[in-house]
Formats: C-alpha cells, sequence, structure tokens
C-alpha cells in the first residue's frame, strides 16, 4: 500500500520534506502578520482562473463565486501558513480531499492549476523569493494529494479521514 503523501511526492515531484518546509518558518509572519499577501496572491490566482481559455478547467471553478474562492483560498493559506485559523472558524476543518471531491481533479487539473497559481506567486511582489519556493513546493505536492485522494474516494466509492489515509487496491 501506498500512502497518498507518498502518491503525492511521486507525482509532484516534491519531496515531502520540501513540500512542508512551510512548517519550518512562520511565512504568514515572515510575511508581515497581515493578511494582504494572501489576499493578493489568491485575488491574482482566481483572476486568472476565471479568465481561464480553456472552458474544461473553468468549469470546475462554475459552481463558486469567484469572491467566496478567493476568502476561502486566503483564509486556508493565512491559516496554513502559520497565522490565525480564519478558514477553520468560518468553515471547519480543511479536509481538502472531502472539499474536492465533487470535482475531478486530475493530473491534468492539477497542473492546470499549477500554472496558474506559479504565474500568481510571480505577479505577487509582496511576497519574497524564499516563501515563494517553499510555497510551490507545498502547493505542487497538494495538489497531487488532491489527485491521489480523488482518484482513491472514486475507485472505492468513500471519503477519506485524513491526510495520512492510505490507499487501498480497488475490490
Amino acid at each position: 500500500m501506498q500512502s497518498l503523501q507518498d502518491k503525492a511526492s511521486e507525482w509532484s515531484g516534491v519531496a515531502a520534506a520540501d513540500a512542508f518546509a512551510i512548517d519550518d518558518v512562520n511565512i504568514f509572519e515572515s510575511l508581515g502578520g497581515t493578511p494582504q499577501p494572501f489576499v493578493d496572491l489568491s485575488t491574482n490566482f482566481y483572476t486568472r482562473v476565471y479568465e481561464d481559455e480553456e472552458e474544461w478547467f473553468r468549469e470546475i471553478f462554475a459552481g463558486s463565486k469567484k469572491e467566496d474562492a478567493i476568502q476561502n483560498q486566503y483564509e486556508f493559506l493565512i491559516q496554513r501558513m502559520g497565522g490565525p485559523p480564519l478558514f477553520s472558524q468560518r468553515r471547519g476543518h480543511p479536509a481538502l480531499i472531502g472539499r474536492h471531491r465533487p470535482f475531478l481533479v486530475t493530473h491534468r487539473a492539477a497542473e492546470r492549476w499549477l500554472h496558474h497559481m506559479q504565474q500568481a506567486l510571480d505577479a505577487t511582489e509582496s511576497i519574497d523569493v524564499d516563501s515563494k519556493t517553499k510555497m510551490t513546493n507545498f502547493f505542487r505536492h497538494t495538489a497531487y494529494f488532491i489527485v491521489a485522494g480523488n482518484e482513491m474516494t472514486r475507485q472505492q466509492g468513500h471519503g477519506v479521514a485524513c491526510k495520512h489515509a492510505t490507499s487501498k487496491p480497488a475490490e
């Protein structure tokens, strides 16, 4: 059995230690301890997503209002990068696999998502280079963690409790 984290590392090309280097420093504090860099990043990202030229990709997000998507993302990022637990206070545990389960999150969709996130990171001047590198590794690994979880739950027909769940062969 291969864990979802192991699959994410294999598929993303990012070792778990590199993906979770965001935990070695409080990125929220290193970026000034304010929400603004995360708001800027999320706004830049979702502007790109909602204007994507690929209809199949835009349709993944069609059921969400852009403003809600932006808020969900920046609150999650603030919380995950060492800031206050804004996302959990408003929406509960992030439960990334469960929250993304309604969407067909494929390798292709992950790469398109990562394309837009990299462009948004590059354009967000309030985020320093070291933080961008750590965030890029985290995003790449996490995107493929969600792909692995999505594939597993579709095969098994049920949810995954946490990030430490392992995949099992389809029965």
